[in-house]
């Protein structure tokens, strides 16, 4: 437990849920473009590791950070291919 409530005790994972609600209705209600309706402290989890896939990171070293017990975890939902990459990636190989 990193933070305390008010009454002195340990916040849990729905403190933060509601704290997190709570900042995405001040984002949308201050800036033009909305945040998505559904927003959780997981959907930051998930784009950050999706970013890190697409940008090319080893997916041991993802799978480290993210701290999946399987590396099927993380290749099955964050390692996604286009036909971009796949080209970029023949053409490394080939040269």
């Amino acid at each position: 437990f990193l933070f305390l409530n008010r009454n002195g005790l340990p916040k849990v994972a729905v403190n933060y849920e509601s704290m997190f609600r709570g900042l995405v209705r001040k984002y949308s209600k201050t800036q033009k473009v909305a945040l998505p309706k559904v927003m959780t402290p997981h959907t930051l989890r998930h784009t950050f590791c999706t970013t890190l896939a697409n940008a090319g990171m080893n997916p041991k070293a993802l799978q480290y950070i993210m701290g999946h017990s399987n590396i099927n975890m993380t290749l099955n939902y964050y390692a996604h291919t286009t036909s971009e990459t796949s080209i970029t990636e023949m053409k490394r190989l080939i040269a």
